[in-house]
């Protein structure tokens, strides 16, 4: 998602230069300094799944969650594995999700199936990895460990280092 934000920044900057014949390094420059976003943090330090794990165990239970623990960190409970095709690092996917704060505060939700399917590769970490567990037609849940999400850098609503929850309905695989 943010990779995709920062090219449309960078192409809306060009084509802005364009038009009113900037130089290259004016876009470059407005890019930097307009979208922070598209930046790393140099003085962040990630923290390690291990360390957000006792909080993704609370999390889990508190909401009746039955997860487990993949290899990369990613914690997953498979409610329907689906029936159609699996997701690959090619795929583009159309879903249905709701995203949450450990709190259980919702930031982000698309109760509709997004009218443009998205390519699984520009999305976070976790759903890279969590996604291609079901098959088109299931429902996953993830939590997702900050490193495998937005790191220390913040996304919009979600400040850094945030562990996040999803609940996912893969609706259809391209």
């Amino acid at each position: 998602m943010i990779v995709n934000d920062c090219l449309n920044y960078l192409y809306t900057n060009l084509k802005f230069a364009l038009l009113k014949k900037f130089s290259l390094i004016s876009v470059l420059v407005l890019t930097i300094i307009g979208f922070p976003g598209c930046t790393k943090n140099k003085s962040c330090k990630l923290k390690s799944v291990d360390s957000e794990a006792p909080q993704i165990q609370a999390f889990a239970a508190a909401n009746g969650i039955n997860a487990t623990r993949h290899s990369s960190g990613l914690y997953y409970e498979i409610i329907s594995q689906g029936a159609g095709a699996t997701a690959n690092s090619n795929s583009k996917i159309i879903i249905t999700y709701t995203g949450k704060f450990m709190n259980g505060q919702i930031f982000d939700e698309q109760l509709t199936p997004n009218t443009t399917s998205w390519a699984l590769t520009g999305l976070i970490q976790g759903w890279v990895i969590g996604i291609p567990l079901i098959q088109e037609g299931g429902h996953i849940k993830l939590i997702v460990p900050s490193s495998l999400a937005y790191g220390c850098d913040q996304y919009y609503s979600i400040p850094g280092s945030s562990v996040l929850f999803f609940d996912i309905n893969l609706i259809d695989v391209q």
